[in-house]
């Protein structure tokens, strides 16, 4: 059988240093967008990596006394460290400095020059270093970068250029017929009001002021600039070929699904890569999601501000799926997110430790005690226990509706939704009563089988955003019944078999004593 495909990819993260947890948490929304569609089945492709080329990474190695590569090579090894510690199941790690990707680049360049999409001329406007970006005068917010707010330099010097105005009116009309190509919708809005509406200038695409990037082939004193090189990322490494001669793995994965960006290069993505595409003759991706930010409580994280979280530290303080946990579920579809200590504390606390670690632990608990840890029968049924038998086949197509939407925090809480509902009906059945009266014992089985058999489906769906929290349970509960198509129906939990002895999952967090051990870790790691 042939399995449907799925490629989706991050951005590549730009090798200037190591990356915040604002940064990781693209990856690791990534990652469960992912997992969830192998769970469904499909064949999946994610690529992630790292954006190697510009002058900042050539400043940024001087001022280290080591060349662009070293430098680039120590900090694509941190990023593919982080990427790794968070278990991000990415098929590729691509790097722009690999000799292959490099090539096609310089492919790509000529044939839109020999085009004529390309052209030379003069260059004169304001340029951002960390933005790596051009604006003119009307562009810039009280004469400062219009991005992030630093101060622009004139720049002067010979340059290509790309005719993005050539391709304006077909990228509106493609953006009209194709509504879900932008999201969400107030990022597709922002971008045809703000640049297309407007009216498209032409692009600089060479730099001949520094020399770390892809050189020109055919006029060597000029770099390929940073977005044709970044961009183009997406197809190379997937086995592009500029005569139409794709690879097997090019043919069967593109056009990608998804690429998932940070809203702040919406622009790059949703114009430039698309205007690239169509002067090339290839199929556009068929959604670009720019997600929301990661904000601390202060505003957004800066290094200048020292208001920077790092994944690595988070995850020795917290644990790797409870930081997984607050990034997927506190960041909503369109909305920036906040994260501070105290936050992330009560997240832990209320939901892992509370809602789903207590639910796990009483449940096997009881099991253990009233039946040897045998799961027990359910067919004492109640008419009590619709309501959470019905709920627990319908989580499963709760969360699809919103995975395919990408509303990656609303699946989390349908399947939170379903953990609580299970502590409610605890509370309704009251199986610590029914233990006490022989009579009841069948009862009391299929109270808790009902159970058990909620929190299994739970965890099938779990797979994607917590993978070692649901491993943990599966362990516990003693079932290999994982597959997504074992929740279609409420009988997988295999009577019989024995559960095993609870172990915490989540520990609830001692609010004032973790924020004292927070100072003293950062003061020892200093």
């Amino acid at each position: 059988m042939n399995k449907e495909k799925y490629y989706i990819s991050t951005a590549i993260a730009y090798t200037s240093g190591k990356p915040h947890i604002g940064n990781t948490y693209e990856i690791v929304l990534g990652d469960a967008i992912a997992r969830y569609k192998r769970l469904l089945g499909y064949d999946v492709y994610f690529q992630t990596g790292t954006d190697e080329h510009g002058i900042k990474i050539q400043e940024k190695a001087e001022t280290k006394g080591i060349t662009p590569q070293e430098f680039v090579d120590d900090v694509a090894t941190e990023i593919k460290r982080i990427w790794d510690l968070m278990d991000t199941s990415y098929d590729k790690f691509v790097r722009t400095t690999n000799k292959e990707h490099e090539k096609k680049v310089q492919q790509i360049f000529k044939k839109l020059y020999d085009k004529g999409d390309i052209y030379k001329g003069q260059y004169e406007g304001w340029y951002c270093v960390p933005c790596e970006s051009f604006f003119t005068e009307s562009q810039l917010e009280d004469g400062k970068c219009p991005d992030c707010g630093r101060e622009v330099q004139k720049e002067s010097e010979e340059a290509y250029f790309f005719k993005l105005s050539k391709y304006q009116d077909k990228l509106i009309e493609y953006i009209n017929e194709h509504p879900e190509f932008i999201q969400p919708e107030s990022r597709k809005n922002e971008m045809i009001q703000n640049f297309l509406k407007v009216g498209l200038q032409d692009l600089c695409v060479s730099r001949t002021s520094f020399s770390w990037g892809v050189p020109v082939d055919f006029d060597p004193k000029h770099v390929v600039y940073v977005w044709i090189d970044a961009l183009s990322n997406y197809i190379t490494f997937l086995g592009y070929d500029i005569d139409g001669n794709h690879s097997d793995k090019f043919n069967k994965y593109w056009p990608a699904d998804v690429h998932l960006i940070g809203k702040d290069i919406l622009r790059f993505h949703t114009i430039y890569w698309p205007i690239m595409l169509m002067a090339l003759d290839i199929e556009l991706p068929k959604q670009i999601f720019g997600h929301p930010w990661l904000l601390m409580g202060d505003g957004k994280m800066s290094k200048s501000k020292g208001n920077v979280m790092y994944a690595d530290d988070l995850v020795n303080l917290f644990g790797l799926d409870a930081v997984r946990y607050y990034l997927l579920h506190e960041i909503p579809f369109a909305n920036d997110g906040t994260i501070t200590y105290e936050l992330l504390i009560e997240r832990i606390n209320s939901d892992l430790a509370n809602v789903l670690g207590n639910l796990v632990n009483r449940t096997i608990s009881m099991v253990n005690k009233y039946f040897d840890g045998v799961v027990p029968d359910n067919s004492n049924r109640e008419e009590i226990d619709d309501d959470l038998i019905t709920m627990a086949i319908n989580t499963p197509l709760l969360v699809e509706k919103n995975m395919n939407d990408l509303k990656v925090s609303a699946a989390i809480d349908n399947i939170f939704d379903l953990l609580r509902r299970c502590n409610k009906y605890i509370d309704e059945t009251e199986p610590w009563i029914l233990a006490k009266d022989e009579t009841k014992k069948d009862r009391l089985g299929s109270v808790l089988y009902n159970l058990l058999e909620s929190i299994r489906i739970s965890s099938v769906l779990l797979q994607a955003f917590l993978p070692a929290t649901a491993k943990n349970i599966f362990e516990q509960i003693n079932t290999t019944e994982t597959d997504y198509s074992t929740i279609k129906s409420f009988d997988g939990m295999k009577k019989t078999e024995k559960v095993n002895a609870p172990t915490p999952l989540f520990i609830r967090i001692d609010k004032e004593a973790k924020l004292k051990e927070i100072e003293a870790y950062y003061s020892k790691n200093d």
